[in-house]
């Protein structure tokens, strides 16, 4: 069994993202935003998300991103709803639980939980309850 510790540096970082995206592009509710919408290159992607992530978490000014923008375009495309972010959230948590623990594991989450509570609401005025 794993021992767990908490988020160290970029290489838990890369090694958080990349295990969160092989079960998200994956995942039958929301992988197909990822292979079909976005059609994302993971070879191109992840390097970003490294960068994003590492950046939350360490603050390293590492990521320059647009991050809204390139959401707003993929919303234009279809539509994503309250559950598509919920079951983001519970895959994303899921994966830092699964191997992290710790103040940066938890200021993971903590940051994924406000991306759902954030990006719904400048996407087009959704609101969670």
């Amino acid at each position: 069994m794993e021992q767990k510790r908490d988020i160290e540096g970029r290489e838990d970082v890369e090694f958080l993202v990349s295990t969160f995206y092989h079960k998200a592009t994956r995942d039958e509710l929301i992988g197909h935003f990822f292979t079909e919408v976005a059609a994302i290159n993971l070879e191109e992607h992840l390097p970003v998300m490294y960068d994003f992530w590492e950046n939350i978490l360490f603050q390293t000014g590492r990521y320059h991103g647009g991050m809204m923008y390139k959401h707003i375009l993929l919303n234009a495309k279809e539509h994503m709803l309250p559950h598509h972010f919920e079951r983001w959230f519970a895959l994303f948590t899921q994966t830092v639980d699964d191997h992290f623990v710790g103040p940066r594991a938890d200021e993971a989450k903590r940051r994924a939980q406000m991306v759902i509570q954030t990006m719904p609401l400048k996407l087009g005025g959704t609101l969670f309850p």
